[in-house]
C-alpha cells in the first residue's frame, strides 16, 4: 500500500532533487507540505540535506520537524525568500503546493547558480521578472514523472532510508469517497484504494 504513492509523487520529488545541482549538506527548501511535500522534506533530509519546510501556519512545524525537516519557514508570518536569504540562500527550491504567486516569489530565495524546481501545476502563469535573474545566476525549471528505472531508484531509497508516504487507505467500494477527498485536498496526504478488501 505505501509503494503506491511512491511511484508517482515519490518518483517525482525523488528524482528531481536527486538531479538536482544540490549536494550533500547544501540548503535545500520544500514549499509545500502536502501529497508531494511530504515526501519531498523526508527524501532531502535523509540525502544529507539542509532541509527546510516551508508552509502557511505554525501548527504544520511540528509535522516538518518529525519528517526531518531542519528548519521551518511560516510563509504566513515571514517572506519566505528573506528567511531562506537569512539561511545563506537556497541551492534548490522544490515547490509542490500549486499556487503561482506564492512560487513566483521564492525566486529571491535562492543561493548563487540556485535552482527553483517546479513539480506542481497550476492555472495561474508564475510572475518573474528579468531582475530575479540578474540579482544571481539561478535557474527555474520543471520536473514531471520519468519512467521504470527511476521508480525503481525512488523505491530502493525509500526502503534503504525508512521513507514512508502518509496513507489513507479506502477499499474499491469506496473510491468515488476516496476520489472526492482527493480532489478536495483533505486526505493526509495520498489516498490510496486497497482492493483486497
Amino acid at each position: 500500500m505505501e509503494a503506491a504513492p511512491l511511484m508517482c509523487a515519490g518518483e517525482t520529488t525523488f528524482s528531481a532533487i536527486k538531479n538536482s545541482k544540490a549536494r550533500p549538506g547544501d540548503l535545500v527548501a520544500i514549499q509545500g507540505i502536502g501529497g508531494l511535500g511530504h515526501l519531498a522534506v523526508q527524501f532531502a533530509s535523509k540525502a544529507g540535506f539542509r532541509t527546510v519546510a516551508i508552509s502557511r501556519g505554525h501548527d504544520k512545524e511540528a509535522l516538518a520537524r518529525e519528517l526531518g525537516a531542519h528548519h521551518y519557514i511560516d510563509s504566513a508570518e515571514e517572506d519566505p525568500a528573506e528567511a531562506l536569504k537569512a539561511l545563506g540562500g537556497a541551492k534548490v527550491i522544490l515547490a509542490t503546493a500549486p499556487n503561482a504567486k506564492a512560487v513566483s516569489s521564492l525566486i529571491n530565495g535562492l543561493g548563487q547558480d540556485g535552482e527553483l524546481i517546479i513539480v506542481t501545476t497550476s492555472t495561474d502563469p508564475l510572475e518573474l521578472s528579468a531582475m530575479d535573474f540578474l540579482k544571481g545566476p539561478g535557474t527555474v525549471k520543471g520536473t514531471l514523472t520519468g519512467g521504470a528505472e527511476e521508480i525503481q531508484a525512488t523505491i530502493n531509497f525509500s526502503v534503504l532510508t525508512d521513507t514512508r508516504p502518509m496513507i489513507e487507505s479506502f477499499p474499491l467500494d469506496r473510491a468515488s469517497e476516496a476520489y472526492d477527498k482527493m480532489m478536495s485536498a483533505s486526505t493526509r496526504f495520498r489516498a490510496v484504494l486497497n482492493i483486497s478488501e
